[in-house]
């Protein structure tokens, strides 16, 4: 039997509305039964680089400082953070703090991390990571509460519980683990054994304001209108999954998830208190995968090999610069852990060779210029 997801209409960020669906979700998975005076909580929330909340890349501040004050009312201790790309650094993660406006928690009695120390973490029963370096300021808590935003997502095509544990590991040492796992399954489980290491007691979707296209940071926001809540992030994102239109198909850490016994195979399936269908966004804009295309090489040798790369390159969706919004920053160049992408007359070139496919460069592209690209193969045979 799987755990039970919660639904709660939340049409807005206004703070009232923000405080009923964020109590009436906590009540109803039982969990408010277990913040005691003095108890430690850690919200890890999603904060991957410096944008303002209207952009919808990060969690909303409004939900974060409710969250905060139900907690603190209860007399919690509230701990806020989390690893965006780019340093684990004071002067860095401050910054950020206060672009997406995470400082007004402290209004309402919780605290930002100020632990910027690393740990490394034995894990034998994961199936990629079990060895893994983390960000030490989560051993404080108690409990941790995990609360992401629902986005798009260039490699993993669903940005949101599951994925929004990997900002458990420092910034810098990101590349480094997309370099390790770079094929989208390896990369699947890696997230999933840190959601099993981590084990959050509870996991929230800020679903107010999604972000669709070129997301996780690039994209377009748009309205869906909830907040989703469970207490496994596994079921918890393949509600968020279904709202948007994706599957098991265009999320690798569904497929992971489903192929460990962590997540039933449908929507249906689960028990859900609230009405979903009302949220579904039929015509949101997805990162599309070549999908319900199996493909079996039955090809020996040198020659099977040959023509696999040639299958790979010819279906798998690669980063592509839009030179007209590309503005020479370099950032793609530093944030690239294959070294894929040379810069040559201030625009970013890459090498097909060497990439891995991990959207790096896409991700932390600050004008939104390197977008998601299927090559007309993939879809010519995802339209048949």
């Amino acid at each position: 039997m799987f755990e039970p997801v919660v639904i709660k209409p939340c049409g807005d960020y206004e703070a009232a509305h923000v405080r009923q669906a964020l109590e009436e979700a906590l009540q109803a998975l039982n969990f408010l039964k277990e913040i005691r005076p003095g108890i430690r909580v850690a919200v890890k929330t999603n904060l991957v680089t410096a944008c303002r909340p209207e952009t919808a890349a990060t969690t909303h501040p409004v939900f974060l400082t409710e969250l905060c004050r139900l907690l603190t009312e209860r007399g919690a201790q509230v701990t806020v953070g989390d690893s965006p790309g780019g340093p684990f650094t004071a002067a860095y993660v401050h910054r950020i703090y206060t672009v997406t406006g995470v400082r007004a928690v402290e209004t309402a009695g919780g605290r930002l991390n100020e632990d910027f120390s690393q740990r490394e973490a034995d894990f034998p029963s994961g199936v990629s990571a079990r060895k893994f370096l983390y960000t030490a300021w989560l051993d404080e808590a108690d409990l941790i509460i995990n609360f992401s935003k629902l986005k798009t997502h260039g490699m993993m095509g669903l940005s949101a519980a599951v994925k929004n544990l990997f900002g458990t590991i420092p910034g810098t040492v990101k590349p480094e683990y997309h370099f390790r796992y770079p094929q989208g399954r390896d990369f699947a489980n890696m997230l999933i054994d840190l959601n099993e290491y981590f084990h959050p007691a509870v996991n929230l979707i800020d679903a107010v304001t999604g972000m669709e296209g070129n997301g996780p940071t690039a994209g377009t926001p748009r309205h869906i209108g909830c907040l989703i809540a469970g207490r496994s992030p596994y079921c918890t994102d393949l509600l968020a999954a279904r709202l948007i239109g994706l599957d098991r198909e265009g999320v690798p850490t569904l497929a992971a998830a489903m192929e460990r016994g962590l997540c039933p195979r449908t929507v249906e399936e689960l028990t859900v208190e609230g009405s979903w269908q009302d949220f579904v966004v039929g015509d949101y804009q997805v990162l599309e995968k070549l999908n319900s295309i199996e493909f079996r090489n039955e090809i020996k040798g040198f020659a099977g090999k040959l023509f696999g790369r040639a299958a790979a390159w010819a279906m798998c969706a690669r980063p592509q610069v839009t030179s007209a919004a590309c503005i020479g920053c370099g950032e793609c160049y530093r944030v690239c852990p294959a070294r894929a992408i040379t810069m040559r007359g201030k625009k970013p070139h890459i090498d097909t060779s060497k990439c891995i496919h991990c959207f790096c460069c896409q991700e932390f592209c600050p004008e939104g210029a390197m977008r998601h690209h299927r090559p007309f193969v993939a879809r010519l045979l995802n339209k048949r």
